[in-house]
């Protein structure tokens, strides 16, 4: 009898193990999709330039509006998932990226490529509401840190594997069109492995329930009285600030700075992303061995703005100052599982949606608007401080996030207490 017990329990877990990763799996899987359309315009800016005339700030406008659309959806989008469901919600956003590209494709002029924009920008929206809610509802507490890391690989993945495809896709048929053609197949065969498995993102299936102690008739709202949730925004908002700033201008600051050639300075953004990754995989591991994650974000994020600041000193060989600025994505990913798990923490029970909806569109605001703040120093002649810039706010983020963590054991030594 012990032996079946036995027998039986370790059948449940190897079932349980089964459907964690494949929950993982596929949110991974929509969420470097998401990411991916984060980019389905930029790359093909030249093109786009070369058709139809249009400047650089014209074109600029086009991710102003993705951004604008995404951030205010982002916070809307996450009541929606609370009321109607993550999956449902899931495959409506995916369905706007495949209407984004048809637009993008079709497009004659400005309008449509600001139709193109306005549909991806309402795709993306509603993403991070619908993965947090899936994952932390399907996946099993001992996996969930790895569930988090996954989902932060996958995006910088989704970030890398964008501009090869459509660019890719370009030059092999000789017109820019057909490269719409191409996102508009994968969205819908990325649609279509997640209806085949559509049973492992039913998040009306779960663990986390609203406790029965809980307040019958709380408003919607009451989250927002929270100064954990504004707090976890202003983090994103920081940390993003310091990534768009990377993003955009590491590689034209350090030619200027370092003399170095930009066919080799363009490599830095994506060694970045691809030490992210790598940062991510470890965070995946340490986020259930260490209690306080604000610890763990604060270590992380201090290596990271180090290493930027010793490369804003100017100081440094070219190559060693480039090998820099692409090892700090290194301590950003280490904190981004750790970053997820704290925002669960600080998350009511009931308001997953609303709560990862609102935090996270403190990214978009910090894509939004640190674009044009490190792009002025650029102009200026000061390109120093984009790796200076980038450190300051790495530090606003460590701030915010130690205090997420103190208002969390606060919140538990009065539960204690009672």
């Amino acid at each position: 009898m012990v032996a079946m017990n036995i027998a039986t329990l370790s059948l449940d877990e190897r079932t349980q193990s089964r459907r964690d990763y494949g929950t993982i799996s596929l949110i991974g899987l929509a969420h470097g999709t998401s990411h991916f359309f984060h980019l389905l315009l930029v790359p093909l800016f030249p093109a786009l330039q070369a058709e139809f005339g249009y400047s650089f700030a014209e074109l600029g406008l086009l991710v102003t509006t993705f951004f604008l659309i995404s951030g205010i959806g982002q916070a809307m989008s996450g009541f929606v998932v609370d009321r109607f469901g993550a999956r449902p919600v899931l495959f409506l956003a995916l369905g706007c990226f495949v209407l984004a590209s048809i637009a993008a494709g079709t497009a004659q002029g400005f309008a449509g490529l600001m139709l193109a924009a306005a549909l991806a920008g309402l795709g993306n929206c509603p993403f991070h509401p619908i993965d947090f809610t899936i994952l932390n509802k399907r996946v099993s507490q001992p996996r969930l840190g790895h569930a988090f890391s996954v989902h932060g690989i996958t995006g910088n993945l989704g970030w890398a594997f964008a501009p090869v495809f459509s660019i890719g896709i370009w030059h092999a048929t000789g017109h820019w069109r057909w490269a719409y053609f191409g996102t508009a197949v994968l969205a819908l065969a990325v649609m279509a492995v997640l209806a085949w498995r559509r049973d492992l993102v039913d998040d009306k299936q779960g663990a986390w329930h609203k406790p029965a102690d809980a307040p019958k008739d709380e408003h919607p709202m009451a989250f927002l009285k929270l100064p954990s949730v504004w707090l976890c925004f202003s983090f994103f908002f920081w940390s993003t600030m310091a990534l768009t700033a990377i993003q955009s201008f590491a590689s034209p600051a350090l030619q200027q700075m370092y003399g170095l050639p930009l066919s080799l300075t363009a490599y830095v953004v994506t060694g970045y992303m691809l030490c992210g990754a790598a940062g991510m995989l470890v965070g995946g591991f340490l986020v259930h061995r260490i209690e306080r994650l604000e610890k763990t974000i604060a270590a992380a994020m201090v290596l990271a703005a180090l290493l930027l600041l010793i490369t804003a000193s100017g100081l440094l060989p070219g190559l060693v100052a480039a090998t820099l600025a692409a090892l700090a994505g290194f301590g950003t990913g280490i904190a981004g599982p750790s970053r997820d798990m704290l925002i669960k923490r600080a998350a009511p029970p009931g308001a997953t949606g609303r709560v990862y909806g609102t935090v996270y569109s403190g990214l978009d605001a910090g894509f939004a608007l640190g674009a044009p703040v490190f792009g002025l120093m650029m102009d200026r002649g000061q390109p120093s401080l984009v790796f200076a810039g980038s450190a300051l706010t790495l530090l606003m983020g460590v701030a915010s996030a130690a205090m997420v963590g103190m208002g969390i054991m606060r919140r538990r030594a009065l539960q204690s207490a009672a």
